[in-house]
């Protein structure tokens, strides 16, 4: 038991303190572990030496390794001389001969921290940081903000990299000077308590102007590049972007064109999208062309971009907007001038109706009496608004959201069971039949 424990359990502490007490030891504790003259060290039966409390452990504390405990079954006042029976039947002598502090206490064995590490701890604590650090490492990377290819992509990679550089710098001294000042001045036993100070008025205004001028580095070129990205574009080609669960709507206003999950852009061209929702929160972001954006109900919001070459740009809704948000993709195309005309002529044209007793007619009579009809429009044959556009769906290259490539295997899952290959789908389960599905999949065949 702690010295002053008898004290908190209402009995008088028969511990008499030798030595001066500093300030943060606490009262009734001896200055000094005690130590045996090599004289009286040779009087100790060596079969009756202090054994270690099996319970009691120290916690880790700066003056730990110089408390002491009493001895279970101890009697009497430190130093009094009073008779003490060791576990064994034996009556260990202090260096008083008559069982005095050393014969009464023993040093607690304390154990700071947990110790040196094993190797093998180390080891693997290398391996899983290396693991980790290399997982986010990828060359093939098609939804990173790092390669941007547009202007306005380059705009916010540039804020980010100068935002980057000055927390990573604030980073390192802030982590080099903990560490430096952490074994500069670890604690030592020849080394007194250090002098206490309040308040130093050079490094309070230090401390506060410093931080000060970096967020004035930071906020100048933010302000810029937010004031850059909301200005109106010039002749831009105008898109409405509308987000369902769990897919997106483009309908071209100035080219009278409309479509699904894919969206088609003119290089060197800015286009600007006028962000809606048809339901709950989506937020709309083609990482390489441009930052994410939030699209709400009820609230219309605008947002540009441009792309510098073609290519394909993977994007996503970056907002939990239900069962199936992760399936809620989108493909941006960005295609030469003469590229992305063709490709609105394609769109303009009115889809083919395919020959009565044909497996695409009959997959044709089907797509009304099933009540395809009446949640997608396909050009001269329905006028549906529930589900995507499916005048030329057939010339995408993914459906669902973007979530499936387009071959004819595909189609048939979708169509045994939408529900199920994609949870939440607004698209019920029809019950067709393998050859109705069959005759489905000739007939959106010919949708091109």
């Amino acid at each position: 038991m702690r010295a002053g424990d008898a004290h908190a359990r209402g009995r008088a502490s028969a511990v008499r303190v030798q030595g001066p007490v500093h300030r943060h030891r606490p009262p009734g504790l001896p200055a000094r572990r005690p130590r045996l003259r090599a004289a009286h060290a040779r009087h100790l039966p060596v079969r009756v030496r202090p054994r270690r409390h099996p319970r009691r452990v120290l916690p880790p504390a700066r003056d730990a390794d110089e408390r002491v405990h009493r001895r279970p079954g101890t009697g009497g006042a430190a130093g009094d001389g009073a008779p003490h029976e060791s576990p064994a039947g034996r009556r260990p002598q202090g260096p008083d001969g008559g069982g005095g502090l050393i014969g009464r206490f023993r040093l607690a064995p304390v154990s700071v921290g947990n110790g040196v590490r094993k190797p093998r701890t180390v080891l693997l604590t290398l391996v899983v940081g290396v693991g980790l650090l290399t997982a986010a490492c990828a060359q093939h990377a098609p939804q990173t903000t790092l390669k941007p290819e547009g202007p306005v992509g380059r705009k916010i990679d540039s804020l980010f990299t100068l935002t980057f550089w000055i927390a990573a710098g604030v980073f390192v001294l802030v982590e080099f000077g903990v560490v430096y000042l952490i074994w500069r001045y670890r604690h030592r036993d020849d080394r007194p308590e250090p002098v206490q100070v309040h308040g130093n008025t050079r490094l309070e205004i230090t401390w506060a102007v410093l931080p000060a001028l970096l967020l004035l580095v930071v906020a100048v070129p933010t302000f810029r590049t937010i004031f850059q990205l909301a200005r109106e574009p010039k002749d831009p080609i105008r898109v409405t972007v509308t987000g369902h669960q769990f897919w997106w709507q483009y309908d071209y206003t100035d080219l009278g064109v409309t479509a699904a999950n894919e969206v088609h852009l003119p290089t060197g061209r800015e286009v600007e999208f006028t962000l809606k929702s048809d339901d709950v929160i989506h937020s709309f972001w083609i990482p390489r062309l441009s930052g994410k954006h939030d699209v709400e109900p009820g609230r219309v919001s605008r947002i540009s971009m441009k792309a510098d070459k073609p290519g394909v740009f993977l994007g996503q809704c970056a907002e939990f907007c239900g069962l199936s948000h992760a399936n809620m993709r989108l493909r941006a195309f960005a295609e030469s001038p003469a590229d992305f005309d063709k490709w609105v002529a394609a769109q303009k044209a009115a889809p083919p109706t395919p020959a009565t007793g044909t497996p695409a007619g009959n997959g044709f009579a089907l797509f009304s009496i099933k009540g395809c009809s009446g949640c997608h429009t396909v050009e001269g044959v329905s006028t549906g608004k529930v589900g995507p556009n499916l005048s030329h769906v057939y010339s995408r290259s993914a459906f669902a959201g973007d979530t499936f490539d387009m071959t004819p295997e595909n189609l048939r899952m979708w169509l045994h069971d939408p529900p199920k290959v994609k949870p939440g789908s607004k698209m019920p389960n029809l019950g067709l039949s393998s050859a109705e599905i069959t005759n489905l999949v000739a007939y959106v065949q010919t949708l091109k």
